[in-house]
């Protein structure tokens, strides 16, 4: 029986059984974490290891003050869990918090301070920090309200597409519609995508993965640099794990908060469209031990955060502080956590920011069979849900392949951004490796993995270069952010293609046109799930700021001008997307052999280079075809799919290709062509009287293809 059923079935028998303080209490549900509303009251649970008492906090809304302090009787305490109902409560007339009682030894990793309300670190909902950008107090002080979860999801039924079916779109909800030209009656907040939800269908992503939605502190390194203030705009600054930001939303929503969430997952859902969070459970926003005190340390400091035998803490995250995550208190916090926005929430995938370091022991080092993301994997509510990792961290630890994925995680593939950079802009050596990524990475994804179900293929995320600026700039241009440009990668693979930053240049801005023509062919017919960045498919430009993480205002903001601006790319970007959903050979059936398994006359996958059946890895090599053999995959009418024949020449002279031959009648039709405007629709040949009709090749022997770019031919 789940929680709700048993407080259901239990609660009518309730009555209250002590006093404390005016209120009228009994003993709560102690298996339910955080505040629950009962019919006559509120369940209110909490637990803390090494505490010498805890008393609950009563606050009218806004006020710093409570109106009402009840410590939990000792006899309310079983273990290390306080449990108590209070009865008599209205949830819509107060907030709440805690204060905890307990010895103060730093040096033992032990900082309660018994004045310092906290905030549940189970909390539904928090105020304090409802307008984006301003902070209330400087206390960082934080209240929990009491939230009903009674949403109306109607016959809302989840997509559920395997995860290489997917195409994934991974944006930020102030930034995709803060600007004006977004034309949205609520900019930057989850009912600003409501109202671009037609704009994504007719796109044809197939899901969206949300840049932190959890509650954040943007102000924590709030400053000033040149008249423009600065917040830690990206979210990657938790301050609580189960609320959503209550200032991504259009209106209050006092006891409902994440209501106008689900009706934007609900109506992505509804459209086709799957929903990725962006967690981040490897640090919170209290930092370092200058940091603030307002929810964890004050708890249960050497539990939830990993600490040196000094007391001091490991940063692993680059943030301050690294979360214990494999101690079963916090393990716990995050499998409910990720449970709760299943059920709750209807959240298809969760993306896990530097995931590394959920796989680390208490004492920082890594773990061969981490628990934690092992109880994820197997975990029966998780069963459909995507887990995919960055599988790096900022202390150094780089798993792309090795990550400990039990069969059931796939990763952001941050080979595949490194080589075929490299690859696409015609650097040495890379040949071989573009070959591995276009294939679906099996060099990296076999044992543990499931092969190129478990690569996350992207060229561009939140964290580096938009696709305008990979092709804009040599170098980041960062200094904006004030540190003189010594934050952000400086291994960036990228190309100015002549010149630095903007051009009016035609030639130069058709080259660059013609390169990121070239990325999103690479990637939507690259095996494995695609990934794109928010506006790269009409060349949003972040004026070569690659750690824009600061960035509240147009830098980071999309400039949706550019979709009437830059039509050629945008059309070109809905093309390829309905092109890779067309061909089930891009991110369908089984995995590939690279032999004739099916006795057709052709393996499911080969490589070649100006020769057809004869690659070439050497030093110079700037030249690859790969073969997708069609009837290793079937359509959804049960046909056999086309072959694809994908041809790059990064090199800067046209070169002649050989085109294989294909078994029995069929012959080779042009598709896609990056150098000018191509993208053909296939015709069909016409069988009649055994003739057919005549491709649209002089020769299908042989074929041309220009400087720099690539040529699609689809076989039938």
């Amino acid at each position: 029986m789940d929680g709700k059923k048993m407080v259901a079935a239990e609660e009518k028998h309730l009555i209250p059984l002590d006093k404390v303080n005016g209120y009228e209490v009994r003993p709560g549900f102690y298996g339910i974490n955080g505040a629950t509303a009962l019919r006559e009251g509120v369940n209110f649970t909490v637990s803390s290891l090494e505490a010498a008492g805890v008393e609950l906090l009563l606050y009218h809304r806004g006020e710093k003050e409570p109106y009402a302090v009840l410590p939990f009787p000792k006899h309310y305490r079983i273990g290390s869990v306080y449990s108590m109902i209070v009865f008599g409560l209205d949830i819509c007339d107060f907030e709440y918090a805690y204060r905890v009682d307990g010895p103060y030894a730093p040096e033992n990793g032990l900082i309660f301070d018994k004045t310092k309300p906290l905030l549940d670190p189970y909390a539904r909902a928090v105020t304090g920090q409802s307008v984006w950008g301003e902070r209330p107090n400087q206390d960082h002080e934080y209240r929990a309200r009491v939230v009903v979860n009674d949403f109306d999801w109607g016959d809302h039924v989840d997509p559920v597409r395997p995860i290489q079916d997917l195409i994934i779109y991974e944006l930020h909800v102030r930034g995709f519609t803060r600007d004006a030209s977004s034309g949205v009656t609520h900019p930057g907040t989850f009912a600003g995508i409501r109202e671009k939800i037609p704009y994504l269908k007719d796109l044809g992503i197939t899901a969206v993965e949300l840049m932190p939605i959890f509650e954040f502190d943007e102000t924590m390194g709030r400053r000033e640099v040149n008249g423009r203030m600065l917040l830690d705009y990206w979210g990657y600054n938790p301050v609580s794990f189960f609320a959503p930001n209550t200032s991504y939303t259009a209106e209050k929503e006092f006891n409902r908060e994440g209501d106008e969430l689900k009706a934007l997952i609900r109506e992505l859902n509804a459209s086709g469209i799957e929903v990725i969070l962006d967690v981040v459970f490897n640090h919170t926003a209290e930092g370092n031990e200058k940091g603030p005190i307002f929810s964890f340390k004050g708890f249960d400091n050497r539990i939830y955060y990993m600490l040196t035998p000094g007391g001091w803490y490991y940063n692993f995250s680059g943030c301050g502080n690294t979360l214990n995550c494999n101690h079963p208190v916090v393990q716990q916090l995050i499998l409910e956590c990720l449970r709760y926005w299943t059920i709750e929430y209807h959240v298809d995938g969760f993306r896990f920011d530097l995931a590394s370091i959920l796989g680390r022991n208490e004492d920082g080092s890594p773990m061969n069979q981490p628990p934690l993301l092992k109880n994820l994997a197997e975990d029966p509510i998780l069963r459909n849900v995507k887990l995919i990792a960055e599988a790096w961290d900022a202390g150094g630890l780089y798993q792309v392949g090795s990550f400990p994925a039990f069969t059931r995680w796939a990763e952001w593939n941050g080979k595949y951004r490194d080589d075929m950079r490299s690859f696409l802009k015609g650097d040495y050596w890379f040949a071989q490796a573009a070959a591995s990524r276009l294939t679906g990475s099996l060099d990296l994804y076999t044992g543990q993995y499931k092969g190129y179900d478990s690569s996350i293929n992207f060229l561009t995320c939140h964290d580096g270069f938009s696709l305008w600026d990979l092709y804009s700039y040599n170098g980041k241009h960062n200094e904006a952010n004030g540190w003189n440009n010594s934050d952000g990668n400086d291994d960036n693979r990228s190309w100015n293609c002549g010149v630095e930053g903007e051009t009016e240049d035609p030639d130069i801005r058709a080259l660059r046109l013609q390169m990121m023509k070239n990325a999103c062919v690479a990637l939507m017919c690259s095996r494995g799930t695609p990934m794109f960045l928010a506006g790269d498919e009409f060349g949003d430009t972040r004026f070569g700021n690659n750690n824009p993480y600061c960035q509240d205002n147009e830098i980071t903001w999309l400039d949706w001008r550019m979709t009437s601006a830059k039509t050629e790319i945008l059309e070109y970007v809905k093309k390829l997307i309905a092109f890779r959903r067309k061909h089930p050979v891009l991110h369908q059936g089984r995995e590939l052999y690279m032999f004739d398994s099916l006795s057709c006359g052709m393996p499911d996958v080969s490589i070649h280079g100006t020769q057809a059946w004869k690659a070439d890895f050497s030093y110079y090599s700037r030249m690859l075809a790969v073969l997708l053999y069609g009837d290793y995959r079937k359509k959804d009418d049960g046909t056999a799919d086309d072959s694809l024949y994908i041809i790059f020449n990064m090199y800067w002279e046209s070169r002649s290709f050989d085109l294989p031959n294909l078994p029995g009648e069929k012959e080779w039709y042009p598709a896609i062509e990056t150098y000018g405007n191509t993208f053909s629709e296939v015709p069909v040949p016409v069988r009649r009287k055994k003739r057919r009709r005549k491709p649209s090749l002089e020769s299908q022997k042989k074929t041309i293809v220009p400087p720099r770019s690539i040529v699609v031919f689809v076989g039938r």
